[in-house]
């Protein structure tokens, strides 16, 4: 773990390996521990990895929007002398700070992974629930968003459940919504909630994109991933199963091994599938 000051925060991230520079960024209300079955991957390229600001070991002042997060993102790169464009990933929230770097700071994006997230704002009902649950935890404190988020986290099905280290990944997402500070929760929120849609800014881009949803994901579901589907130019999709809202923690294995192959394409031919083949894939 390093620690990174930026203009006006100060920003904890983990890095292992060399090459292709690919930064990693984390759901909400979770730190860069998420990441850890990814690690691997450091075989093959350079793993950035951080803890956003107000999460994990970063410091606060917590996060104002999302545009902001993607701008600290970029600012992270700079900071560590990342001059060529690297692969931005994001899981949920980490997934809308990614499209928004690709909207802001396109010269700055070699390719993009988008898992477990969408590209539409809020509904007028999803806001009013995450204002509620800002009120809840603003009054009760952690517990109130552990509550409220495992239960949709992973895969409900007998073979999700079943999955070795569930139990290990279950209590990893518990200690990491508990040792989140309530004003990163609450701003984190607002911040979620406030944030827009970027299905037109998404249709601009045109470096190549990997898709990736659990099929069991309830919260953004599989069909949130296929929207996105026809919005991006050249996407690769990729519907795990027995996964739920946290597929690289469910199954690293699977996502790890569609990584590295879409990478492969990204490093050797500069560019992924074409704009008309639309590749998917259910891994069994």
């Amino acid at each position: 773990m390093h620690t990174i000051p930026l203009p006006d925060t100060t920003l904890a991230v983990h890095t292992c390996g060399s090459g292709l520079p690919v930064l990693l960024l984390h759901g909400f209300p979770f730190d860069h521990a998420m990441w850890a079955g990814q690690d691997p991957l450091a075989d093959d390229v350079r793993l950035i990895v951080p803890d956003q600001r107000g999460f994990g070991r970063s410091a606060g002042p917590p996060p104002a929007s999302i545009a902001q997060l993607a701008d600290d993102a970029v600012a992270l790169l700079d900071a560590l002398h990342v001059a060529e464009p690297a692969v931005i990933c994001g899981l949920s929230m980490g997934g809308y700070v990614a499209e928004h770097v690709a909207a802001r700071h396109p010269h700055r994006v070699r390719a993009l992974i988008l898992v477990d997230t969408k590209l539409e704002a809020d509904t007028p009902e999803a806001r009013a629930a995450r204002e509620k649950l800002a009120a809840t935890v603003a009054r009760v404190g952690q517990e109130a968003v552990a509550e409220a988020m495992i239960p949709n986290l992973l895969a409900r099905s007998d073979a999700g459940r079943a999955r070795s280290g569930r139990a290990a990944g279950e209590e990893l997402l518990r200690r990491t919504i508990h040792a989140t500070p309530v004003a990163t929760i609450t701003a984190a929120l607002a911040a979620l909630a406030a944030r827009p849609d970027m299905v037109e800014p998404m249709r601009a881009v045109t470096v190549p994109v990997l898709l990736v949803v659990g099929a069991e994901d309830t919260i953004t579901p599989p069909d949130c991933m296929e929207r996105a589907e026809r919005v991006f130019p050249r996407p690769r999709l990729l519907i795990m199963p027995h996964c739920g809202h946290m597929a690289p923690l469910e199954d690293p294995d699977t996502f790890n091994e569609a990584v590295r192959e879409f990478l492969r394409e990204v490093a050797g031919h500069g560019a992924g599938p074409q704009a008309d083949e639309h590749p998917r894939k259910h891994v069994h």
